[in-house]
């Protein structure tokens, strides 16, 4: 069994502040097994890359990934070359070769997905409906920093056929996040009577920060705390970005989420975060060094350079298999192996 030392996070719970944070650095370390062994790639090439004068043409990245039916289903990220985003689908049988549909599954339509699109979905299925959260980013000028970008949620009985449920974290109106809301993971199960989720805002002074969120129907989402639930972290993989990657496991250690981390230099890379299963907002352990970095060339060029972005995450028998954006512009899968 691989065993990893994790530091135990206190700075989380204490905002900002300097000094709680150098305090929380003296912690004493606890060690974690987690679920996996060692990742390494599958594929050493992408198994999505852009295709055509279509509606990926420019990118196809950030993919989300569940089983149905005995086959993998991919709903990914793809991007025209006029910039807007939109959801592909594929399918597979063994989770590298994917077969796409022509037409992407849902496309720009709702007033705040209008000029930028839908990206970055998750998925999480409850009883016979599976949920995509998503990012509805609306840009009517073309330019990014007039952008808006706010976590929507779509319903879909068959994974083709979505219903917008609408914005489900506005952008500025927060407890804590003062700007942007992405990146909602939703927890597989209900925990103390209610559904959680973690999800991307930007605080006060500090973007790209983990908040976490609940609700008693899925569908309306409440902020739980007035700060974030995890922060990024000065001088380590995660010091200026802190984001949700695929929805959490269940385990019996705790809350298992796996999250993106990007460094001064915005080099993005993969880490991990363990909460408590009886109380979703308290961290009991997290990773001081990434687990996954970018070497492939297509990792480290593209639209974005030097991003591995996971939001992907499939146990397929006794092994678990990861899906990630490589770069802002092709998907990229690895493997490893279930303890």
């Amino acid at each position: 069994m691989v065993r990893m030392t994790f530091s135990t996070n206190r700075a989380a719970q204490a905002g900002f502040a300097c000094a709680l944070i150098l305090m929380a650095v003296a912690v004493a370390a606890v060690s974690v097994a987690p679920p996996f062994g060692a990742w390494t790639r599958l594929s050493p090439d992408p198994i999505i890359s852009p295709a055509g004068d279509t509606f990926q043409a420019a990118g196809t990245f950030n993919p989300a990934v569940i089983k149905k039916d005995g086959k993998f289903v991919m709903l990914y990220r793809a991007q025209s070359h006029q910039g807007v985003s939109s959801l592909g689908y594929a399918i597979s049988d063994d989770g590298i070769h994917f077969t796409r549909r022509d037409e992407p599954v849902l496309v720009s339509e709702a007033e705040y997905e209008k000029g930028g699109g839908v990206e970055d979905p998750r998925l999480q299925k409850f009883g016979d409906t599976y949920y995509l959260t998503y990012t509805g980013y609306s840009n009517s000028t073309g330019k990014l920093v007039n952008g808006n970008a706010q976590l929507c949620l779509a319903t879909s009985k068959d994974l083709i056929h979505w219903q917008r449920q609408g914005v489900i974290i506005a952008s500025y109106k927060g407890k804590w996040n003062v700007k942007w809301t992405k990146s909602g993971a939703m927890v597989p199960e209900k925990i103390n009577g209610k559904y959680w989720m973690y999800y991307l805002g930007d605080a006060k002074g500090k973007d790209t920060q983990m908040g976490i969120a609940y609700s008693d129907d899925l569908l309306h989402w409440k902020d739980e705390l007035d700060h974030p639930v995890l922060s990024s972290r000065p001088g380590l993989f995660d010091s200026q970005v802190v984001e949700p990657g695929p929805p959490p496991i269940v385990t019996p250690q705790g809350i298992f989420l796996i999250y993106n981390g990007a460094d001064d230099k915005l080099v993005y890379s993969t880490g991990w975060v363990l909460f408590d299963k009886h109380d979703p907002t308290k961290v009991l352990a997290r990773s001081s060094e990434p687990i996954f970095t970018p070497e492939k060339d297509w990792e480290k060029v593209g639209q974005v350079p030097n991003v591995v972005f996971v939001e992907g995450m499939v146990r397929d028998g006794q092994r678990w298999l990861f899906y990630y954006g490589g770069a802002d512009k092709n998907v990229g899968v690895a493997i490893a192996p279930s303890l």
